[in-house]
């Protein structure tokens, strides 16, 4: 078979999310609420999906934010549809952070040790190499949030002296980074062979798994082969998904520190080097060690192909949408009243009066639940613009000292960073200023989203273009028939319309504006939308508003579901890779995805 005619199997099996077709090979049935594979789903590729963090549910705090939720939703949803996946990640003795607010408006940190009682302790142990040392690392089993199984590595045992690898999620130096990745990645692929799992694919959800790539070429050079057939074979079994567009948001090292903590794991300084460049990029490497890559939105995987476009043997990088998990986050009240076409209304309200409720309980505030309430709940980072309603007090003010409109407000800060505290910290003098009309819950977590994402009337997001990859909490907010009030980053420009199931801010994005402009264009729209088509509607127009919500719930509960998703990366990376195994493909060839940019696919 000639390259030419492998070409044309790779665009055949392989669409390109990128651009905006979906071809499905396999027949399906949708229900009421989800997807049933058919009986050959025993067929399909064996995944094991490699992430640091994985927010399943509130009582297993081993999660950040957004990356943590959806790799736990992506557990739910292989559940719901019996796919052959397991997860690998690490236990975090004492999560992220919990994070509160001080009586100066900062937030600080605390670390409580958490026990983990309900995780299952395998009696399988691994050893990887840190830093001159023999580590061992325990494997936990956690099967109960209604998951496949996630298989947990640990290091903070009594008798180990390396708890300090497990112990924080995110924290710490460059050393406690490399150490966790070396246990997740390394660790991964071992504790895979001593539970005696088969694995088809290996999935990489973000670049902090990519040593696992290391582990399977030093595996095959063990074998007998050379380098370049190990790095050649191991590419044919790596898909991997980027995250984020924000440059600080991928992570590099020296390669000094790397042969200091023994990452080489048997390679040469020049064969990491070709891996990873000098520094050492870990989406570089991963995308120079992967069959296929994709970004999470349509708009994300444009940003991320103009981003590493300069990677030499990198993967091709198409778009696979994030997607969240219906029966965790839709309100069982509104999913009934939408299905038979009942009292919306009602359930919301119901959902809105919960919210309240539990603002007055934690920030002894007790909102109006029949004024308009705008939700606000993001990491704190400059690009997200928490602060851009706040920017022009004469047009403002007046709204929240009348009551008009209520503002919600969560977000962590990392602990280290300094510029996220600031952002956390002006927003609790916004709630002290504007007294009842805005809070901020403190300590954001699974809990407090739920209850935001069901609660609120609105969810506004308005980050700086193109910097949002994503953003699932918008994807749940929509599916409870709250409102996005949003600008078209990430997957708001793939379902939103304007006035039918939200409001978009800025539909054309002005390439050759500066921040500052982009900002001030941004608040102008923000301000226009919310006093000439939020508001009215929302106190004068209950019969569109409730049109609305149900609009929004359409639109989501499908096209934004972790079911859908899942089914997308079987589909156009799971089988295409395996395909790809049989026909001694390395990586998708370039040529597919260069001709999705000639039919239209914006050049960088």
């Amino acid at each position: 078979m000639n390259s030419s005619e492998l070409r044309m199997i790779a665009k055949d099996t392989l669409f390109s999310a990128v651009g905006g077709e979906f071809r499905r090979n396999v027949p399906f049935s949708a229900g009421k609420y989800d997807l049933r594979l058919d009986d050959e789903a025993a067929k399909k590729p064996r995944v094991a999906y490699f992430c640091m963090e994985y927010g399943l549910d509130p009582q297993l705090p081993i999660y950040a934010g957004g990356l943590g939720v959806l790799a736990g939703d992506y557990l739910k949803a292989a559940y719901d549809l019996s796919l052959p996946m397991v997860g690998i990640g690490i236990l975090w003795n004492q999560d992220y952070t919990q994070q509160y607010i001080g009586e100066d408006g900062r937030p600080y940190d605390k670390y409580p040790n958490f026990t983990f009682d309900s995780v299952k302790d395998t009696g399988v142990t691994v050893k990887v190499r840190v830093r001159g040392a023999d580590v061992v690392c325990k494997v936990h089993k956690v099967e109960q949030y209604g998951n496949v199984p996630l298989y947990l590595l640990d290091t903070n045992f009594p008798g180990s002296e390396h708890g300090w690898m497990t112990n924080r999620l995110y924290g710490g130096g460059a050393q406690d980074r490399i150490a966790a990745e070396i246990i997740l990645g390394i660790g991964g692929i071992r504790a895979l062979r001593a539970l005696d799992i088969d694995v088809d694919i290996y999935h990489m959800n973000e670049g902090h798994a990519v040593f696992c790539g290391l582990e399977l070429i030093r595996e095959k050079m063990r074998q007998g082969m050379s380098y370049k057939d190990a790095r050649s074979e191991t590419r044919k079994q790596i898909v991997f998904t980027t995250h984020t567009p924000v440059e600080a948001g991928n992570e590099v090292h020296g390669h000094d520190l790397l042969q200091h903590m023994e990452v080489y794991n048997g390679l040469t300084y020049e064969q990491a080097r070709e891996i990873g460049g000098d520094p050492f990029n870990m989406t570089a490497a991963s995308l120079r060690l992967s069959h296929i890559a994709n970004g999470v939105s349509k708009l994300h995987g444009q940003t991320a192909c103009r981003m590493w476009k300069e990677i030499r043997e990198s993967a091709c990088i198409i778009s696979i949408t994030n997607g969240v998990h219906l029966q965790t986050w839709q309100d069982e009240g509104i999913r009934d009243a939408f299905e038979r076409k009942g009292d919306l209304w009602a359930a919301h309200q119901a959902n809105k009066g919960r919210l309240v409720d539990y603002i007055e309980k934690h920030c002894h505030t007790r909102l109006n639940p029949d004024a308009l309430i705008v939700g606000f709940a993001r990491r704190a980072a400059p690009y997200k613009r928490s602060d851009l309603i706040f920017r022009s007090s004469e047009v403002i003010e007046p709204l929240l000292r009348e009551g008009k409109i209520q503002l919600v407000f969560s977000g962590k800060a990392h602990p280290q960073d300094g510029i996220g505290k600031d952002i956390i910290q002006q927003l609790v003098r916004m709630s002290k200023k504007y007294g009842k009309s805005v809070v901020f819950i403190e300590n954001y977590n699974m809990e407090v989203a739920r209850h935001m994402v069901r609660g609120c009337d609105v969810w506004l997001n308005n980050p700086r273009r193109p910097l949002e990859a994503s953003g699932t909490s918008g994807m749940k907010a929509a599916m409870n028939g709250v409102l996005n009030l949003s600008v078209v980053d990430g997957w708001v420009g793939e379902g939103l319309q304007h006035r039918v199931s939200g409001w978009l801010l800025n539909p054309i994005l002005e390439a050759n504006l500066n921040e500052w402009e982009q900002d001030e264009k941004d608040l102008r729209e923000l301000y226009r939308v919310l006093l000439q088509e939020v508001i009215p509607t929302y106190y004068q127009d209950r019969e569109r508003w409730v049109q609305m919500m149900r609009a929004s719930i359409d639109m989501s509960r499908w096209q934004f579901s972790s079911h859908r998703m899942i089914r997308e990366y079987y589909d156009v990376m799971y089988e295409v890779t395996r395909s790809a195994q049989e026909l001694d493909i390395p990586s998708m060839p370039l040529g597919v995805y260069r001709e999705q940019e000639h039919r239209g696919y914006p050049s960088p």
